[in-house]
């Protein structure tokens, strides 16, 4: 065979390679996610743009999650589904997802969401024209048990800031698991720290991505997000660490300290200008003086109370 023709067959090996990479790259991070799951794969099968895999990590599920991801893993290709024998938290599931992900952009996917049909195709869209754009989400609905609409969420302007550290700001003031689960760029999504095992890990990730581009909001409501007894949002930033990793339940830790520094890297880590940094600086310092209640708390090891926690609105999931 000469030369000419390996050569050949390399590059049209490499086209078909590359064609039969997908657009988008859905992770799936569940355990024990039975009583939504159907609904939820449902409405992502259902979506208008068809050009994606959706990678399921089953942490170790005892209920019927893995009967049903394998059901529906055998009727459709696109989807592939993953099982760790052993449950390694929730921040090593959402990681993993990431780390199977190999399309141009990623979206997480929790298993008891809902999404409008076009929430994907409109997403990429943004992403494919607007080339500075790192992360494209939309206006949110949350809805109950019975997928009854309650509280709306619109779009926040400042995320789309060119300045970074107006951008920095506003992801602080923002429900972070709105734009967390929204369409992302894998490759800038591979740059962060991810998911870390801590609690409001989600918050210090949205944070970092908004220093690394502007976001797009898209003003219609097509992204319904499920709040229900059971998932980890309203639970104490003390308690949730277990979720985050069990081999640290029970475990003393200082939650908003370590927020405080998880920012301080973020901000640390990426390349800003003087200008850019002071502004980012006074921001964490503003951040402190309203969390000052928090802080204080930490330190003698005990939540504020509940009336205190009910005031902030942008508990973690």
């Amino acid at each position: 065979m000469s030369e000419s023709t390996v050569v050949s067959q390399m590059n049209k090996s490499a086209h078909r390679s590359r064609k039969s990479v997908p657009r988008v790259s859905i992770g799936m991070p569940v355990y024990n996610g039975e009583k939504y799951l159907e609904q939820t794969l449902t409405s992502l099968l259902a979506q208008s743009l068809k050009d994606f895999e959706l990678i399921i990590s089953d942490n170790a599920s005892t209920d019927k999650t893995e009967k049903i991801c394998r059901s529906y893993a055998l009727a459709d290709s696109r989807i592939q589904y993953h099982r760790c024998e052993e449950n390694q938290g929730a921040a090593w599931n959402f990681n993993n997802v990431v780390s199977l992900a190999r399309c141009e952009f990623f979206m997480w996917a929790a298993h008891d969401d809902l999404w409008d049909p076009e929430y994907i195709e409109r997403c990429a869209e943004v992403l494919s024209q607007h080339s500075e754009v790192v992360l494209c989400y939309t206006a949110t609905q949350e809805i109950n048990e019975n997928g009854e609409i309650g509280r709306q969420t619109a779009t926040n302007s400042q995320l789309g800031s060119p300045k970074p550290y107006v951008r920095f700001g506003a992801s602080w003031r923002y429900s972070p698991h709105i734009p967390v689960f929204g369409l992302i760029r894998t490759n800038i999504l591979k740059k962060t720290r991810l998911i870390g095992n801590f609690s409001s890990s989600d918050r210090v990730l949205v944070g970092n991505l908004a220093l690394l581009g502007p976001f797009y909001g898209i003003e219609d409501y097509l992204f319904f997000y499920r709040r229900h007894q059971g998932q980890s949002t309203g639970a104490g930033r003390h308690a949730l660490i277990g979720w985050y990793d069990p081999q640290k339940r029970g475990k003393i830790s200082f939650p908003h300290w370590r927020l405080l520094r998880e920012h301080l890297i973020s901000v640390n880590r990426t390349p800003l200008s003087i200008v850019e940094l002071v502004a980012c600086y006074a921001g964490i310092l503003r951040w402190m003086m309203r969390e000052r209640w928090y802080l204080l708390n930490n330190l003698v090891l005990r939540e504020p109370s509940r009336k205190r926690r009910l005031e902030k609105p942008n508990a973690v999931r």
